[in-house]
């Protein structure tokens, strides 16, 4: 920012101008293509794990599409039921049981 306001008070050429705003035209596109797949990439696993279709994740293109689609997967009911995960240890040790006394008559 600093840089710009400098330039801007220093009264650049316009040629140099123009070859700014064709650099900027070149990158912004790029940018904003990775900056859709940081948000577009998560959302396509989420919706797939959740048992929705994964191109659900495209409307965070649209307009406030990702907040439609973060209701959508908060309170719609999951069509995915956890599978229990038999044959391996529970996730927390089990307590040791107390010793039997043995009974008094």
């Amino acid at each position: 920012m600093f840089n710009l306001a400098f330039m801007l008070q220093q009264g650049i050429d316009p040629d140099q101008i123009q070859h700014i705003v064709v650099a900027m035209m070149a990158i912004l596109p790029l940018i904003i293509l990775v900056c859709l797949a940081i948000v577009i990439v998560p959302f396509w696993f989420i919706c797939k794990k959740a048992g929705f279709s994964p191109w659900l994740s495209l409307l965070n293109i649209v307009p406030m599409g990702n907040l439609i689609l973060i209701y959508v997967l908060a309170f719609a009911q999951w069509k995915v039921v956890p599978v229990p995960q038999l044959g391996y240890p529970p996730p927390y040790p089990q307590p040791p049981l107390p010793p039997q006394l043995p009974p008094q008559h």
